[in-house]
């Protein structure tokens, strides 16, 4: 039998492993840069967890997660996404105690079973940035801006940010029954997709996929006529603050989060591909989210952004070096291969990356390796002696017992 990484699912090869290294650190060098801080949840939690906070109609919960019941007889979930588990981990370890807000983000793998497509995947790796504690709309200006810098730091010039705010308790009824009236006069032109998302939230009929659906759904009523004071005052704090950072932005009223907790402000990025897998990122405010599951009432506000979108967003926009080696030993016939295993230990130890050969290759293809390897060095080890080859010098020939003292970089 011959096995391959299941359905939906990817290796990420050696090769590969510099371009993945250069995205994740350089987040993780903005996520410090802005104060904000690690945090890691287990890869699954209960069930009732998203069943709370996604809601039973959303397309996450009806055909998405991966659900199994335990020994326990516990029902237990792949995490699907990451703000769910982090607003728990703030409410279950009384973050809500300390300084706010929190701002905290992740990194790793998240699950949904849906379709694999280029770029994604059931299993995809996926970086989530949260704020927690503070309804200020510097925070989600600040959130927006950091992923904006994380693609102009990573070459991505072809994307737009579509921005829109959804409301709260206060303005959003008002609005849901405006747009329950527009729907239930123009039912002939909703699709049997769009009201089954309506049936679960009138808010979701915005994200069907039907061109003609959403063509027809641009003359029904927009979340934006309808904000209170208190959001449209919030929302042009939020466009205003990411005028003054440089941020550009398309306000898109038709906008929305398939999740039942957000709240005002929310945005998604869009890259260079077309059709669904242009959106490299989405977020949010979700101020109702942590009193949902047990907390105090507490604002928040984060994203989510898949690294397979990020990483097909950057293409070419950078080059990464593949990782060299300071020194390569090519050991010729009867040389003394004790000795210098135990000096590339030293080498080793001594903070040089060291290699030598494994494979029983001959003299001419251990040099052949060398060269592969890039190795600022190459020791050729002969019974006698050994020659350090550094490119651009003159060989040197030393004695076998001088060698450490000669490699001193």
């Amino acid at each position: 039998m011959k096995f391959e990484a299941p359905r939906g699912t990817h290796d990420i090869l050696p090769s590969e492993q510099p371009r993945w290294r250069r995205v994740i650190e350089e987040a993780e060098r903005l996520c410090s840069l802005y104060g904000y801080r690690r945090i890691d949840t287990p890869v699954f939690e209960d069930t009732e967890l998203f069943l709370r906070t996604s809601g039973q109609g959303s397309d996450v919960v009806q055909k998405e997660m991966y659900t199994f019941e335990d020994k326990g007889g516990r029902s237990l979930t792949l995490r699907p996404e990451a703000t769910a588990p982090i607003a728990r981990a703030y409410v279950q370890h009384g973050l809500h105690r300390e300084p706010q807000p929190q701002k905290l983000y992740t990194l790793g793998t998240m699950y949904r079973y849906a379709a694999p497509q280029r770029g994604r995947y059931r299993e995809h790796w996926h970086l989530s940035v949260e704020a927690l504690g503070s309804d200020d709309p510097a925070l989600d200006a600040e959130i927006i801006q950091l992923y904006d810098t994380l693609l102009r730091n990573l070459g991505v010039r072809e994307y737009t940010l579509q921005l829109n705010s959804i409301g709260d308790r206060e303005c959003r009824p008002a609005y849901l029954e405006r747009l329950e009236a527009w729907l239930d006069a123009h039912e002939n032109v909703l699709d049997a997709e769009a009201k089954e998302k309506r049936a679960t939230s009138p808010l979701r009929v915005f994200d069907v996929k039907n061109p003609a659906v959403l063509e027809a759904l641009a003359d029904a009523p927009k979340i934006g006529e309808s904000l209170c004071d208190a959001c449209r005052a919030h929302f042009a704090k939020v466009r205003s603050l990411l005028d003054a950072f440089g941020v550009q932005y398309e306000v898109a009223p038709t906008l929305v989060r398939g999740l039942d907790y957000y709240t005002r402000t929310t945005w998604q990025f869009e890259g260079p591909d077309e059709g669904a897998q242009s959106t490299i990122s989405g977020g949010g405010r979700y101020d109702y989210l942590v009193e949902e599951i047990g907390g105090p009432p507490t604002p928040g506000v984060g994203f989510g952004a898949g690294l397979e979108r990020l990483l097909l967003a950057v293409g070419d926009g950078f080059r990464v070096d593949a990782p060299t080696v300071d020194v390569f030993f090519a050991l010729d016939e009867g040389a003394p291969r004790e000795q210098v295993l135990a000096l590339v230990a030293q080498l080793r130890r001594a903070g040089l990356s060291t290699e030598t050969d494994y494979a029983g290759r001959s003299l001419k293809g251990q040099l052949t390796q060398a060269g592969r390897l890039g190795a600022e060095v190459t020791v050729v080890v002969s019974p006698e002696g050994a020659t350090i080859r550094r490119t651009g010098t003159q060989d040197e020939t030393v004695a076998l017992d001088e060698l450490a003292a000669r490699l001193k970089f």
